[in-house]
C-alpha cells in the first residue's frame, strides 16, 4: 500500500485565442508527487518525473490519444515547442496556428512509479479565428476635418496583446502599434484604407475605409506630399456644403476624401 505525501497539481492559463498563422503561448506549471510511502516495505520511495506529454482533445493523454508533444518522441511536430522541463514548468508554444489547433489541450506527467502518473483533465481551451477585424468608435467612416476617431483591431473573442498589432494605411506600415489606433485632428493625410494584423503574420484584416470631408486644396496638398499627382480628369464633389461641381485634376488612384459624382 502506498501513501501520497502531496497531491498532483497542474496550473493551466485562462482560455487562449489566436489568429490563424500566429504564435500563441500556453503558460503552464505543475507540482508532481515528491515521494510515496510503501507500507509493505516500510520505506519511502522518491518520485521522479521521467516523461511529459501534451495532448489534444483527449481527457487523459493516455495510450491512443493524439499527442502534440511527447518527451520520448523524436518525431514531434515542430509547430509545438515545449518550453518546460520535468520538474515544474510545462509551458507549450504553438506556432503557425491552424484550424486543427482549435481544441482543448491537456498536460500529462509520468513518473518512475505508476502511482506518480497524472493528467489534469481541466486543460486549456485554444480558439482559432481566421482574420482580424477593425471596429471604429463611430458607426460610419465619414468624418469632418478636425474630428477624432479610434480604430480597434480585434479578432472575434480574442484578446490581442498590445505589442503584437501592426497598422497599415493604403498598404504602408504605420509607426503606431497596439490594438487601438487613435487618430485626432483628422486631415486629408488621414484618408485611406486601414488594415491591421499581428506582427510577423501575413494575414491582415478586411480594409476599413476612412473618409475625411476637406477642401480641395487640402486634398491636393496631401497627395502632393505623397508624390501621387498623376494627371487624370474626373468629376467630383468636394464637400457636402457645396452644391456646385467642378472638374479637378486628381490622382489616378482616387483619393478617398473625394466622392465621385
Amino acid at each position: 500500500m502506498f501513501v501520497f505525501t502531496i497531491r498532483h497539481q497542474v496550473n493551466y492559463p485562462d482560455p487562449v485565442c489566436g489568429v490563424k498563422g500566429s504564435t500563441v503561448l500556453l503558460p503552464c506549471s505543475f507540482t508532481p508527487l515528491k515521494s510515496l510511502y510503501d507500507n509493505r516495505r516500510k520505506v519511502w520511495i522518491k518520485i521522479k518525473i521521467i516523461r511529459v506529454i501534451w495532448c489534444q482533445n483527449h481527457s487523459t493523454c493516455f495510450r491512443s490519444s493524439p499527442y502534440v508533444y511527447d518527451s520520448e518522441s523524436n518525431n514531434n511536430n515542430p509547430r509545438y515547442r515545449y518550453l518546460g522541463d520535468k520538474k515544474g514548468k510545462c509551458t507549450l508554444q504553438i506556432s503557425d496556428l491552424q484550424k486543427e489547433d482549435d481544441a482543448t489541450f491537456r498536460f500529462r506527467m509520468e513518473a518512475n512509479n505508476v502511482r506518480g502518473h497524472f493528467t489534469d483533465q481541466s486543460g486549456v481551451r485554444v480558439s482559432v479565428v481566421d482574420q482580424m477585424k477593425i471596429r471604429s468608435s463611430r458607426d460610419d467612416g465619414e468624418f469632418k476635418r478636425g474630428e477624432a476617431v479610434t480604430l480597434n483591431c480585434s479578432a472575434a473573442i480574442c484578446t490581442i496583446h498590445q505589442l503584437e498589432v501592426t497598422w497599415f494605411r493604403d498598404g504602408h506600415a504605420l509607426s503606431e502599434s497596439g490594438p487601438a489606433l487613435h487618430l485626432s485632428n483628422l486631415t486629408a493625410k488621414d484618408c485611406g484604407n486601414y488594415t491591421c494584423g499581428l506582427k510577423n503574420n501575413r494575414t491582415l484584416s478586411v480594409p476599413y475605409s476612412l473618409h475625411v470631408e476637406v477642401l480641395s486644396s487640402e486634398v491636393f496638398s496631401a497627395d502632393k506630399q505623397k508624390n501621387e499627382l498623376d494627371p487624370l480628369l474626373i468629376r467630383v464633389t468636394l464637400h457636402p456644403r457645396y452644391d456646385t461641381h467642378r472638374d479637378v485634376v486628381a490622382s489616378e488612384r482616387r483619393h478617398p476624401c473625394l466622392i465621385e459624382v
